[in-house]
């Protein structure tokens, strides 16, 4: 019977992985661990396949176990590969699947709901309600259909955001490297430098490669509005995390709700009630600011999205186990 390990599997993840299993005849082994270290790379021992989810590193020592192991592939249940070193799986014979598209909408509706809290200063009331001040003064809404939204990556995700705003609408600007001509008539595509003048809400959805790290510095905050508000439900290196700091404490920007931060894999999905931030001092102080929306990376976290990423995971590695070619293999 083909083996197959998961590594940081999840409880909410349980159902769909059991319910594949039985389906395909198949034994997936599931740990909740992540593959960071020799004794999870020992575990993959008698395994025809492997699938991983995590923001850690996979260690480089962990390719040549996997080919003398005997393993032909590294499948990650995320769209991201930037844990794995690509070229070092190939070179050992190992390739690379992951999930492009587990489910676009449940990223761009947790980025709407965002937008609208930004627009709408919930984070600021929150605050004051909390401290028993129920003051409206300074925190006047903007409706978002007279509201510019800017998009910077307008793919599966950002298009999927971008027909919600239209249905609600809203100006949706967009930049990108490579516009959609299907998204004609819903995106005005615009460079960055006008999108980051021009707009109200300004919702982060690109890959993180090399040219996306560091892609919004303290520069293009100064670019933006002092009333306008950031959303990044993408990757935490896309933002200069202390240029953030920097231009939400000099108020050239009003507010940022951000699903993801650089340093995250040290805190989200984690209690740190007792220890507290100080592992990462940067998020630890916006985890202070009253302008700041922290969500621990759950723009993904939905029914359909979790039974999508086990399901075309695990297809991908019995894909390649028989011989064939993956749609979603990465070279």
């Amino acid at each position: 019977m083909t083996k197959i390990l998961m590594t940081s599997v999840r409880p909410d993840e349980q159902k769909a992985i059991n319910d594949f299993a039985e389906q395909h005849q198949i034994d997936v082994v599931t740990t909740s661990k992540p593959f960071i270290d020799d004794e999870a790379i020992a575990m993959t021992k008698g395994m025809d396949g492997l699938v991983i989810q995590q923001h850690a590193k996979v260690p480089d020592n962990a390719y040549a176990a996997l080919k003398a192991n005997g393993l032909k592939q590294i499948s990650t249940r995320t769209a991201g590969v930037d844990t794995i070193n690509v070229p070092l799986a190939h070179e050992n014979g190992l390739k690379v699947t992951n999930v492009p598209a587990y489910s676009p909408r449940s990223v761009a509706e947790h980025a709407l709901m965002q937008i609208f809290r930004l627009l709408r200063k919930s984070y600021a009331f929150d605050h004051r309600v909390a401290q028993n001040d129920y003051r409206w003064a300074g925190l006047q809404a903007t409706e978002i259909h007279s509201a510019t939204i800017g998009i910077i990556g307008v793919g599966r995700i950002g298009g999927t955001l971008a027909k919600l705003l239209k249905a609600l609408d809203a100006r949706v600007l967009g930049y990108d490297v490579k516009p959609r001509k299907e998204m004609d008539g819903i995106v005005e595509y615009v460079s960055k430098e006008e999108l980051l003048q021009q707009s109200d809400v300004v919702s982060l959805h690109v890959d993180l490669n090399d040219t996306s790290k560091g892609l919004l510095t303290l520069d293009d905050f100064k670019l933006m509005k002092p009333t306008a508000g950031l959303v990044n439900a993408s990757r935490g290196p896309v933002v200069v995390t202390q240029d953030l700091v920097t231009a939400l404490k000099d108020q050239e920007i009003a507010a940022a709700a951000l699903d993801t931060v650089e340093g995250e894999e040290h805190i989200f999905n984690q209690d740190h009630r007792e220890d507290g931030l100080d592992a990462v001092p940067l998020v630890k102080e916006l985890h202070a600011m009253d302008n700041v929306i922290l969500t621990p990376h759950i723009a993904f976290f939905t029914n359909i999205a979790v039974q999508n990423m086990v399901e075309i995971a695990l297809t991908d590695v019995l894909t390649i186990l028989d011989g064939q070619s993956s749609p979603h293999e990465f070279n």
